[in-house]
């Protein structure tokens, strides 16, 4: 995918002009699959066949239980606006559920037909149970409200609702009344997530937890055909977070479990190597389970049976009588083109894709780094996609190909000089591997004609941001026994410290008066700070227990930034490739009031960037 040309991938989606009475357009990028589309086969994945007719982006199949319908979640209204739909079970008939902007998922059909269960974020932006009236479209919140709701500062979201064979009963996942806790023993920055697994009556009573266990992932309940048993996958809370990462998910293990619903027996149906999810139960003896990543990618099943592989299989679900097998397929090539049209949440702008750490100059001109194509150099183009340059190219530096290739090294966040004529950026190795490697704060001509170090080597320095009279570089330090925020003076070249705390990502205001930055706080949560240029009038404008980061100023002079006040929107197991798959971007006022959300999808969605009509 390195070879094709970014010309290409900007030339199939157009110019990025916004529609008329838009106020302009919000680039952000977003982290989920380019590609996913639905097929079935033979419970061996013989005859393997597209299901849909009309095939979209489309995700999350489940059936009917007398095996006439199917329900899917799909965003064929958009890129990110997850909704549910049904159709027949030849692909035909496909018509829309759930109407409205929130996200809609994993929905699954009553034994007799006429009720749906699923998750949805309306009401509160948090992901929730529901259930609908599929004639009347009447629904009903299960979760969430009364009793059935956790503390309102730590997570409490449910996921994968599973209806009982006799129609009484959806079982569930949740992590309610847990901790926010950051990977690496609650060190990271990305959050573990823990959960149970509970059930309740479709008329909201009921409400009990049937499975769990202390510093473990319990997910995707599955019943029993007899409604005796629920199975669901099982791993540490640790391992959730290598479930998602493709560096880690070989080295991740989880177990297929089953508990009598009225007595809590365990029975463990797996004992081996290798990440397994998705339970279903085939018969009361049998379950069929996916293996997730690995050479192993595919369906198996706790009899021994042969089953099959598939690479980018997810979520696999049997028919009645086991002998078929519905899934989807995933891929994250070829990537979201640059300024693809996205779903938006906001009236006044239009959304589009594009890849990180985007910066406009006063003069109009974009800046990013290029990562999704795998090298993450310097980029500057137009905001409409013309006139592309290549800036800096991290990929002859000296810096090492494989890790560069992973995305872990190269140039990272730059940032535009008042006058245009400058980028300046950091250039190393970055995220974890900051430990031991190094980066270095750099500049570049804005035509790419020279580039020169700002600081030594000795320090991992980067993240930079210019004042707005360009006389200084605010950027971020990391090292053994010196950490912070530094102010580096371009004419003078020395630098002053403006903070040492564990702080990162600075950003100075259009108009130069403040700073925002990102400071782990009581080293568990990370929050958005700000802070005058000279080291006065700190103040703090988040204070959740759970994380925000990645804060940016818009053009008006509100602060945006990727959060997760409003929880997970999936179990996190379940997704690829992704650090913070819950994030959603947020918006505020500079002194921290009127928090707003812009985005509402399934993804993890971040590093937004207004650009307003006058550029376009």
């Amino acid at each position: 995918m390195a070879a094709v040309p970014a010309s290409v991938l900007l030339s199939q989606v157009g110019i990025a002009k916004a529609a008329p009475g838009k106020k302009g357009v919000l680039l952000m990028n977003r982290i989920a699959p380019s590609q996913s589309a639905l097929y079935t086969a033979g419970a061996d994945g013989a005859g393997e066949r597209k299901l849909l007719a009309e095939s979209a982006y489309d995700y999350n199949v489940t059936l009917s239980p007398k095996g006439d319908r199917i329900i899917f979640t799909s965003e064929r209204n958009g890129d990110g606006q997850s909704d549910l739909f049904i159709a027949l079970p030849d692909g035909s008939g496909i018509r829309q559920l759930a109407q409205g902007s929130s996200m809609d998922d994993a929905g699954v059909l009553s034994p007799d037909g006429r009720t749906l269960a699923f998750v949805s974020t309306r009401n509160g932006y948090r992901a929730n149970i529901w259930v609908m009236d599929v004639k009347s479209g009447a629904m009903k919140q299960l979760t969430g409200i009364g009793d059935v709701r956790g503390k309102a500062d730590s997570p409490d979201c449910y996921f994968r609702p599973a209806w009982s064979p006799d129609g009484k009963w959806i079982a569930f996942s949740s992590d309610r009344d847990t901790s926010w806790r950051g990977h690496d023993d609650g060190r990271g920055w990305e959050h573990t997530q823990e959960l149970s697994i509970y059930v309740i009556r479709a008329d909201g009573t009921g409400f009990r937890q049937v499975a769990s266990r202390k510093g473990w992932c319990l997910g995707s309940p599955a019943w029993s055909p007899d409604g005796k048993r629920i199975a669901f996958y099982e791993l540490t809370t640790e391992a959730t977070w290598g479930a998602r990462r493709p560096e880690w998910i070989g080295r991740v293990e989880s177990q297929i479990v089953s508990v009598d619903v009225a007595s809590g027996a365990r029975i463990e149906h797996t004992n081996s190597a290798g990440l397994k999810v998705a339970p279903h139960f085939l018969s009361n003896d049998e379950i069929g389970y996916l293996m997730k990543g690995g050479p192993e990618e595919g369906v198996a099943y706790t009899s021994g049976r042969p089953g099959f592989k598939r690479a980018g299989l997810r979520s696999p679900r049997w028919s009645a009588d086991g002998k078929s097998v519905f899934y989807e397929v995933v891929a994250f090539r070829p990537v979201r083109p640059l300024l693809k049209p996205l779903y938006g949440w906001d009236a006044d702008y239009e959304y589009r894709h594009m890849d990180v750490f985007p910066i406009l100059s006063r003069q109009g001109m974009l800046a990013f780094t290029e990562k999704q194509l795998g090298n993450s150099s310097i980029v500057s183009m137009k905001p409409d996609g013309s006139g592309r340059r290549v800036v800096f190219d991290a990929s002859n530096k000296g810096l090492n190909p494989e890790m560069v290739k992973k995305g872990l090294s190269g140039a990272f966040q730059p940032a535009w000089s008042p006058d245009g004529e400058w980028i300046a950026f950091g250039m190393g190795t970055w995220f974890a591997e900051r430990s031991y490697a190094k980066a270095t704060l750099m500049r570049v001509k804005a035509d790419g004609s020279s580039y020169e170090a700002l600081t030594d080597g000795r320090v991992h320095s980067g993240f930079p941001s210019y004042s707005a009279d360009g006389k200084e570089i605010v950027f971020r330090v990391w090292g053994d026994d010196e950490k912070g925020l530094r102010v580096l003076n371009l004419d003078t070249g020395k630098t002053r410290v403006l903070t040492t705390e564990l702080d990162n990502l600075p950003g100075w205001s259009p108009d130069g008066k403040r700073i925002v930055f990102t400071r782990k706080v009581n080293g568990t949560t990370f929050q958005i700070c700000t802070i005058a240029p000279d080291g006065s009038d700190l103040q703090q404008l988040t204070h959740g227990l759970e994380s925000d980061g990645h804060a940016v100023w818009s053009p008006d002079g509100r602060i945006m930034w990727s959060g997760s006040a409003h929880g997970f929107r999936d179990e996190a197991p379940l997704y690829d490739n992704t650090f913070q798959q819950y994030g959603q971007i947020y918006v505020m006022n500079a002194d921290g009031s009127d928090k707003k959300m812009l985005t509402d999808s399934k993804w993890e969605d971040s590093m937004p960037l207004f650009i307003d009509n006058k550029y376009l």
